[in-house]
């Protein structure tokens, strides 16, 4: 083989400057010095969703401090006529956020032509706050006693199917005699299969004692009933009766048995004395009869069946109506004393001359609070002023200097759902916060001790996390408040006994990821310390993974308090988030902004939360120094 060896000669013309004419300097840098910090703001700010999360965020937390703090809206009396108040944004009548509140299939109070609502409301604050009300055409047949129904059927059934155990129902005994020309007149029906059962056999008498008067004996002869009881009794041989009128219906093995009464009348000629009282004792109405909460007519019979209704007919109505006008402008008569009296004429609110009366109150602005004067009190030796009553809109009988309005609404005690739930976020981000502060505090130091030193120290400390983290925080947290009580410091305990372990594995994981770059290697070899190394080197590199986890931690404790709030250990003696979650979530199927709302602004809070997490992941994280 040829050597392949030469000596290489090189001589100057070998060699040319090409800068020889030009002055070779350090070149300027074009971009300005920074800090790592500055680095970091600078890349947070080019993540448009991480700038968002925290404007989010933070329109959130100033709203928890600020709410509670400003809002002059009642959250620790109950106020029971301000319950379940619809949102409220706009003025009513806009469709939107105005406040209002559509209900369907309502039964229509046919007499006063409302809806049937609640007894609290006065008829003139009903019709007063309908928006918009539809009322069905023709009316709906129902087998249900409804104190709005009318008309239909008496359903008289043996209560049980056993022979020899008849119906009987009874009225009050009343006087009845052969010259007052007594009579019955009763109406029934033939309907067959009404309850599954079958018209059975039945007799209508007369009954004082031991006499009984037949006036229809037993059969199914369902043809109306009239009878001359003066006559019934003349052919009894008894001139008069004090006794009650009876039907009686035949029990039977096979099946239940009924019979359908529509009227029952009494009536005598107009000299009789006790003209009024059968009045009172005739049934005219079936649904009046059977109602429950009729006890005027209940008390004029007795029956030892069951007594029912068939055909009761109801009017239903869908309709839209103001809840704040339905409860802040129903006039109510208050007492107020001549000095307030006195003040408001001295303002120019009315005019009012108390020596000729009430009559002479005349209101001449809106901001007066009262509408009219019912009656005063004048004290007797002075002849003066003492005091007057008078009728003024509801919301001054509130506290109100105007009607409020409620952007979330109101809860089922009549506190204000938006300052309540800013309250009860504020507990719980508070309680959130402090727990992630101690667990990622704890948790960082834990994780960098074990995960620089590692051996015979990371396997002990590793063991010691395994026992404690596998104890369930549910269980932890519960005896905490079985020995400790539902209170702010049991709950930042509780969470935090296990809380830290997530940060300090996570930290552990970095550690022995970064200890033993080349980077660590110089620095130690350089003489560098061990706390330098895990403060200056190995952590800075390794926080963009722990704060996004850290971060997160805070929601996590809110989530915990919220989820101990539904199984009854939530926070007692605070507004808590959780509670009040709990509390309104049996209402989610009828007043469905009583957690819709809370739920949004947990929804924002989390999802703010995370994209502010993700976006100081990305800025402290060394790798992408520098980088767009």
């Amino acid at each position: 083989m040829a050597d392949t060896n030469k000596n290489i000669v090189f001589r100057e013309d070998d060699f040319v400057l090409i800068q020889k004419d030009k002055r070779v300097t350090d070149k300027k840098l074009d971009t300005k010095p920074t800090t790592f910090f500055k680095d970091a703001l600078r890349r947070f700010r080019k993540n448009k969703a991480s700038v968002a999360g925290s404007i989010i965020l933070g329109i959130l937390v100033v709203l928890t401090i600020l709410v509670p703090m400003l809002s002059p809206c009642n959250i620790t009396t109950v106020s029971t006529p301000e319950a379940f108040l619809a949102p409220k944004l706009f003025e009513a009548g806009t469709g939107f956020w105005d406040g209002t509140r559509k209900s369907t299939r309502i039964v229509y109070d046919v007499d006063n032509e409302i809806p049937a609502l609640s007894d609290k409301y006065s008829t003139a604050a009903i019709k007063a706050a309908l928006v918009k009300i539809a009322v069905d055409e023709e009316p709906t047949r129902v087998d249900a006693a409804n104190p709005y129904g009318q008309g239909g059927v008496v359903v008289l059934a043996t209560d049980a199917a056993i022979e020899n155990k008849n119906l009987v129902m009874a009225s009050k005994a009343v006087d009845f005699d052969t010259n007052g020309e007594y009579r019955l007149d009763v109406v029934f029906s033939d309907e067959e299969g009404v309850s599954g059962s079958e018209l059975g056999e039945y007799a209508v008498y007369l009954k004082s004692g031991d006499d009984v008067v037949m006036l229809r004996d037993f059969s199914r002869d369902y043809s109306a009933l009239s009878v001359n009881i003066s006559e019934a009794l003349e052919k009894a041989g008894l001139s008069s009766l004090h006794g009650q009128v009876v039907f009686e219906v035949k029990s039977a093995a096979s099946n239940f048995q009924y019979i359908l009464v529509e009227s029952v009348v009494l009536s005598a000629k107009e000299t009789a004395a006790n003209v009024e009282e059968l009045a009172e004792v005739s049934i005219t109405d079936a649904t009046d009869f059977v109602n429950i909460s009729d006890t005027s007519l209940l008390s004029y019979w007795s029956c030892t069946g069951r007594k029912g209704i068939h055909d009761s007919l109801i009017y239903y109505c869908d309709f839209t109506i103001d809840t704040y006008a339905l409860v802040y402008d129903d006039a109510d008569v208050l007492t107020y004393s001549a000095t307030d009296l006195n003040n408001w004429i001295a303002a120019g609110y009315c005019t009012y001359d108390y020596k000729v009366g009430p009559e002479s109150f005349v209101k001449l602005t809106d901001d007066c609070p009262i509408d009219v004067v019912e009656s005063q009190t004048v004290m007797g030796i002075t002849k003066k002023l003492s005091s007057i009553t008078a009728r003024g809109y509801g919301y001054r009988k509130l506290g109100y200097d105007k009607p409020p309005k409620f952007l979330f609404g109101t809860d089922a005690s009549g506190f204000d759902l938006f300052k309540r739930a800013f309250a009860g976020l504020r507990t719980s981000l508070i309680l959130g916060v402090c727990t992630a502060a101690f667990c990622f505090t704890f948790g960082l130091i834990w994780g960098s001790i074990s995960g620089y030193f590692g051996g015979n120290i990371d396997i002990w400390m590793e063991r010691f996390c395994e026992i404690l983290g596998g104890v369930p925080w549910i269980v932890v947290m519960t005896l905490c408040i079985l020995h400790l009580g539902n209170n702010f410091f049991t709950f930042v305990l509780a969470l935090c006994l296990t809380g830290w372990i997530s940060t300090a594995h996570r930290t552990r994981t970095q550690f022995y990821r970064f200890k033993g770059r080349e980077y660590v290697l110089a620095s130690r070899t350089l003489g560098s310390s061990d706390l330098r190394l895990i403060f200056k080197h190995i952590l800075p590199n390794s926080m963009g993974t722990i704060i996004t986890s850290s971060v997160l931690m805070i929601t996590n404790g809110i989530y915990s308090e919220a989820t101990l709030a539904y199984l009854n250990l939530g926070l007692q003696g605070l507004q808590s988030f959780g509670v009040m979650m709990s509390t309104n979530q049996s209402y989610l199927g009828v007043y469905p902004n009583l957690v819709i709302f809370p739920a949004v602004v947990m929804a924002l809070m989390m999802i703010s939360f995370n994209l502010f997490g993700n976006g100081l992941r990305d800025a402290f994280n060394p790798a992408l120094k520098g980088t767009e």
